[in-house]
């Protein structure tokens, strides 16, 4: 496979431009190190993983920065959370000098942490996700977007069982102290299961035997190291009684698949959770465009007390409002629109209704009317529309 380029480059030159530090986080293996090699080829490179370069920067950090060739890449730095304040010290000893530190962590909560005690006002903060559509230019539900998949895809059940193996021993050793990994592995199925339902912590917990604050703090690690998003509700200027749990949504649905054991796409096209995997990657897909963009997230779903439901609602520019209904369909119709007919009047003029479809080999992905203000897009025309700034 072509190397590809990252929606967040741009935004990472002209950062690196005008603040000290950069940083860059991310899930593991989504490509964060080799982004930054190439997009800072001049820069040193430091892995702080490797145990004799930790043992050398924990016994003496003073020594080990100044041995340092500036400007430097400290790649997962998260594991050395001592170095933040010590290189706090070194940008306002030269505060003009910019571009010189770029950081890159693979677990939001420490790294966000040393970031805002030490840092603020000093780094600029961005996320990389896996690859996504306007990246790779296609998509694959079954391969979800991780470099390494795309780069030998007859190996994606072994890279995926690995990964997840090796996501429990680091990352969930690392931020909490879970006795029984086994259970923490029975708790990312019963996850998988949930994606794309509205979070119900204690139908989690129940099967496992273990308390609602435990799976609270599970689903916190899935959140800050990247693999799942909590889609909040979106209760604004609505007349309603709503429902205002998050849903639950993982971000790739190449270890989505993989922790569902669906192996092929005739099996997830025969299952049930198909239309669930559907919305998780849309999700996904806009949460990257955004963030690729250099903003920050902003996703929501809609449903009240009555059963009416949107899956998505996206904020524009201008306090639009895009309403989507994400379908796993070639042929969009009128009557896949009734929910987006029934919501569109609360919101106004501001909103526009979109039916999420894919796209079709033989007929024009050319937006379909479907009546009342709303079009059918592909998932294609969505995200390019989104990257332009719609």
């Amino acid at each position: 496979m072509k190397a590809v380029v990252r929606s967040v480059e741009k935004q990472l030159r002209r950062a690196a431009g005008s603040f000290s530090a950069v940083v860059l986080s991310g899930p593991r293996r989504a490509g964060k190190t080799f982004c930054l090699r190439r997009v800072f080829p001049k820069h040193s490179y430091r892995l702080l993983e490797d145990p004799d370069e930790l043992a050398r920067l924990k016994a003496d950090p003073r020594a080990w920065l100044e041995a340092l060739r500036l400007p430097v890449v400290l790649d997962e730095v998260q594991n050395a959370p001592e170095l933040f304040p010590y290189i706090r010290a070194l940008i306002d000893r030269a505060p003009r000098a910019k571009g010189q530190w770029i950081l890159t962590g693979s677990q939001d909560f420490t790294l966000m942490s040393g970031v805002t005690e030490s840092m603020a006002g000093r780094a600029a903060v961005f996320r990389l996700y896996p690859l996504s559509l306007v990246e790779l230019g296609r998509w694959d539900l079954l391969r979800g977007g991780y470099p390494e998949v795309w780069a030998k895809p007859s190996h994606s059940d072994l890279w995926f069982r690995s990964y997840i193996q090796t996501y429990l021993e680091r990352d969930v050793r690392d931020v909490l102290s879970v006795r029984d990994l086994s259970t923490f592995r029975r708790f990312l199925g019963l996850a998988a299961l949930a994606n794309g339902q509205i979070l119900n912590k204690t139908s989690l917990a129940g099967p496992l035997g273990v308390s609602v604050p435990t799976v609270t703090q599970w689903l916190s690690v899935l959140e800050t190291t990247g693999l799942v998003v909590l889609v909040p509700a979106y209760f604004e200027n609505f007349r309603k009684r709503l429902i205002k749990s998050p849903r639950l949504y993982w971000l790739d649905t190449g270890l989505l698949c993989a922790l569902l054991g669906v192996r092929s796409l005739p099996d997830l096209e025969r299952s049930p959770l198909i239309g669930a995997v559907w919305e998780a990657f849309v999700a996904s897909e806009i949460i990257k465009v955004q963030v690729g963009r250099g903003d920050n997230p902003q996703l929501y779903y809609f449903r009240d007390q009555q059963g009416l439901e949107v899956d998505f609602l996206v904020p524009l520019a201008n306090a639009r409002l895009a309403l989507l209904e994400v379908k796993w369909t070639k042929t969009p119709t009128p009557k896949l629109a009734g929910a987006l007919r029934a919501l569109l009047p609360e919101v106004g003029e501001r909103a526009l209704g979109l039916v999420i479809h894919r796209a079709s080999k033989t007929l024009s992905d050319q937006p379909k009317p479907l009546g009342d203000g709303i079009l059918a897009w592909t998932l294609e025309t969505l995200v390019h529309r989104l990257s332009a700034g719609l």
